[in-house]
Protein backbone atom coordinates (compact mmCIF):
# COMPACT_ATOMS: atom_id res chain seq x y z
CA UNK A 1 0.00 0.00 0.00
CA UNK A 2 1.68 3.51 -1.23
CA UNK A 3 1.04 6.32 1.68
CA UNK A 4 0.88 9.46 0.16
CA UNK A 5 1.98 12.68 1.76
CA UNK A 6 0.06 16.03 1.93
CA UNK A 7 0.12 19.19 3.80
CA UNK A 8 0.91 22.98 3.85
CA UNK A 9 3.86 24.35 4.59
CA UNK A 10 4.17 27.93 6.10
CA UNK A 11 6.34 30.63 6.40
CA UNK A 12 5.61 34.39 7.42
CA UNK A 13 8.04 37.36 7.37
CA UNK A 14 6.96 40.89 8.97
CA UNK A 15 8.22 43.76 7.49
CA UNK A 16 6.20 46.51 9.86
CA UNK A 17 2.00 46.03 9.11
CA UNK A 18 3.37 44.12 6.20
CA UNK A 19 3.38 40.51 5.90
CA UNK A 20 4.76 38.02 3.35
CA UNK A 21 3.25 34.68 3.52
CA UNK A 22 4.25 31.51 1.64
CA UNK A 23 2.48 28.50 1.08
CA UNK A 24 3.82 25.37 -0.14
CA UNK A 25 0.58 22.86 -0.80
CA UNK A 26 1.42 19.16 -1.52
CA UNK A 27 -0.52 15.97 -1.92
CA UNK A 28 -4.56 15.81 -1.25
CA UNK A 29 -5.16 18.43 1.30
CA UNK A 30 -7.00 17.72 4.75
CA UNK A 31 -8.97 19.58 7.37
CA UNK A 32 -6.39 18.37 9.82
CA UNK A 33 -3.84 20.11 7.65
CA UNK A 34 -5.82 23.52 7.81
CA UNK A 35 -6.38 22.92 11.42
CA UNK A 36 -2.13 23.15 12.28
CA UNK A 37 -1.78 25.91 9.77
CA UNK A 38 -4.83 28.48 10.60
CA UNK A 39 -3.04 28.65 14.35
CA UNK A 40 0.30 29.86 13.09
CA UNK A 41 -1.24 32.73 10.81
CA UNK A 42 -4.03 33.83 13.46
CA UNK A 43 -0.87 34.30 15.18
CA UNK A 44 0.66 36.32 13.30
CA UNK A 45 -2.45 38.61 12.29
CA UNK A 46 -2.93 39.14 15.66
CA UNK A 47 0.56 40.88 16.37
CA UNK A 48 0.11 43.24 13.61
CA UNK A 49 -2.26 46.03 13.13
CA UNK A 50 -4.30 46.49 10.18
CA UNK A 51 -2.39 43.70 8.22
CA UNK A 52 -1.37 43.72 4.65
CA UNK A 53 -0.37 40.48 3.43
CA UNK A 54 1.16 39.58 0.13
CA UNK A 55 1.02 35.60 -0.46
CA UNK A 56 2.75 33.30 -2.59
CA UNK A 57 1.25 30.22 -3.02
CA UNK A 58 3.39 27.03 -4.09
CA UNK A 59 0.71 24.75 -5.94
CA UNK A 60 3.24 22.60 -8.44
CA UNK A 61 2.46 19.49 -5.98
CA UNK A 62 -0.75 20.03 -4.72
CA UNK A 63 -3.61 17.26 -6.19
CA UNK A 64 -6.52 18.64 -4.42
CA UNK A 65 -8.61 18.93 -1.68
CA UNK A 66 -10.66 16.66 0.26
CA UNK A 67 -14.46 18.38 0.94
CA UNK A 68 -13.88 19.67 4.42
CA UNK A 69 -10.54 21.30 3.60
CA UNK A 70 -11.85 23.04 0.47
CA UNK A 71 -14.80 23.96 3.19
CA UNK A 72 -11.63 25.21 5.55
CA UNK A 73 -10.02 26.67 2.65
CA UNK A 74 -12.86 29.19 1.74
CA UNK A 75 -13.83 29.95 5.35
CA UNK A 76 -10.28 31.23 5.20
CA UNK A 77 -10.84 33.77 2.12
CA UNK A 78 -14.23 35.07 3.93
CA UNK A 79 -12.88 35.58 7.06
CA UNK A 80 -8.96 37.24 5.85
CA UNK A 81 -9.70 37.87 2.72
CA UNK A 82 -9.76 42.15 2.88
CA UNK A 83 -6.29 41.63 4.52
CA UNK A 84 -4.81 40.31 1.30
CA UNK A 85 -2.83 42.68 -1.36
CA UNK A 86 -1.60 40.18 -3.28
CA UNK A 87 -1.93 36.51 -3.91
CA UNK A 88 0.48 34.95 -6.41
CA UNK A 89 -0.76 31.01 -7.22
CA UNK A 90 2.26 29.20 -8.92
CA UNK A 91 1.09 26.33 -9.89
CA UNK A 92 1.50 24.12 -13.21
CA UNK A 93 -2.38 22.37 -13.62
CA UNK A 94 -5.08 24.00 -15.28
CA UNK A 95 -7.69 24.02 -12.63
CA UNK A 96 -5.45 26.12 -10.88
CA UNK A 97 -6.04 28.93 -13.03
CA UNK A 98 -9.45 28.54 -12.23
CA UNK A 99 -9.18 28.61 -8.51
CA UNK A 100 -7.09 31.18 -8.92
CA UNK A 101 -10.20 33.18 -10.98
CA UNK A 102 -12.14 32.05 -8.38
CA UNK A 103 -10.34 32.97 -5.52
CA UNK A 104 -10.60 36.49 -6.62
CA UNK A 105 -13.93 36.88 -5.79
CA UNK A 106 -12.95 36.44 -2.16
CA UNK A 107 -10.51 38.57 -1.81
CA UNK A 108 -10.26 42.40 -1.33
CA UNK A 109 -6.74 41.79 -3.35
CA UNK A 110 -5.96 40.91 -6.89
CA UNK A 111 -5.45 36.89 -7.28
CA UNK A 112 -3.02 36.02 -10.30
CA UNK A 113 -2.11 32.56 -11.42
CA UNK A 114 1.88 31.75 -12.83
CA UNK A 115 3.16 29.15 -14.50
CA UNK A 116 6.83 30.66 -13.51
CA UNK A 117 8.46 31.27 -9.69
CA UNK A 118 10.09 33.92 -10.79
CA UNK A 119 7.54 35.78 -12.84
CA UNK A 120 4.85 35.74 -9.51
CA UNK A 121 7.55 36.94 -7.27
CA UNK A 122 8.31 40.12 -9.61
CA UNK A 123 4.69 40.17 -9.42
CA UNK A 124 4.64 39.94 -5.94
CA UNK A 125 7.41 43.04 -5.63
CA UNK A 126 5.35 45.20 -7.65
CA UNK A 127 7.87 44.72 -10.41
CA UNK A 128 5.29 43.27 -13.13
CA UNK A 129 2.02 44.14 -14.19
CA UNK A 130 1.75 40.86 -15.04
Amino acid sequence: MEVKSHGLRVGLERHGNNIFLTLKATGKLTHQDYQTMLPMLESALQSVENPEIDALIDGTELEGWEPRAAWDDLKLGLKHGSKFRKIAIYGNKDWQETFAKVGDWFTSGEVKFFEDIKRALSWLNDELDA
